[in-house]
């Protein structure tokens, strides 16, 4: 009996971890398309904006986030003679460059 009844609390623990991860992702998924609601600058104008501010850049990576209360898109640029990444933070609103920085490749 005491088998029994560990085979089904197993069950039904792997059960939740399921269902805990499949509510993660929905919210993480819902909390983008909310910040893509409400941001007036698109991704594409955003990386345009970026690239102007580093030369000979590419995107590497860009992501839509809220930062200081702040709708931003945070986009991390290569440069050929470079290692190092520079982010570019881009207001989704008002579409102005709120920040750069540089970081050291690791």
């Amino acid at each position: 009996m005491k088998a029994l009844k560990r085979k089904t609390v197993k069950k039904q623990l792997g059960l939740c971890v399921v269902l805990a991860t499949g509510l993660i992702a929905g919210c993480e998924t819902e909390k983008e398309s909310t910040l893509q609601a409400q941001a007036k600058v698109s991704k594409a104008d955003a990386q345009a904006t970026a690239l102007a501010k580093v030369p000979n850049a590419t995107v590497n990576e860009c992501e839509l986030e809220r930062e200081h209360g702040k709708i931003i898109w945070s986009i991390a640029l290569n440069t050929p003679d470079s290692k190092d990444i520079t982010e570019v933070n881009v207001d989704a609103i008002t579409g102005d460059v709120v920040n750069v920085e540089h970081e050291k490749a690791k």
